[in-house]
């Protein structure tokens, strides 16, 4: 079994890599399949197998890595890159896009304040929510009131207010 895992290690974490990478690079860029989400973070985690096997396989040669100054370079700006993200990038965001900023804001209002926005009525739209399961007890209550009342996400109701009624 040990030799197996050993043989197996590298290729994987390539293999491994190479698709994280393509739906990285594809969400990024909003390209691609929705499927790309589900898969770039899923095989990200198998990934962190396959690179623990990988640095097991390879300890010898990794530890001269760790004694040079490249890798605590490299290390250090990766940190520092990654730091940038945790700043606000002005107003209230928080450094989130903006885009997040905007979806809060619209599931804090009630359908009818929304329902114009989206080429609808009031009525037309608690309907739609009524028919995909959430409880519209008081079409006065914002929507992430009504997604939490009714036991599911607001992601689930925000898949409901941009689908059309066919």
């Amino acid at each position: 079994m040990r030799s197996i895992l050993m043989r197996y290690a590298t290729p994987s974490t390539i293999g491994l890599f190479l698709v994280s990478l393509i739906t990285g690079v594809a969400l990024f860029f909003h390209v691609g399949p929705s499927a790309f989400h589900g898969i770039h973070e899923w095989l990200s985690m198998v990934l962190i197998l396959a690179f623990g096997l990988h640095l097991w396989r390879n300890w010898r040669p990794m530890l001269h890595y760790m004694k040079g100054r490249p890798l605590a370079l490299s290390l250090v700006i990766t940190l520092l890159a990654s730091a940038a993200f945790f700043l606000p990038a002005g107003g209230k965001g928080g450094g989130r896009p903006p885009a997040f900023g905007l979806a809060m804001q619209v599931m804090a209002q009630p359908p009818a304040t929304v329902a114009p926005a989206l080429g609808t009525t009031a009525e037309e739209l608690t309907d739609r929510l009524a028919a995909a399961g959430f409880a519209v007890t008081d079409p006065a209550r914002p929507l992430s009131e009504i997604a939490r009342a009714s036991g599911k996400s607001p992601m689930a109701l925000a898949r409901v207010l941009i689908d059309r009624p066919r």
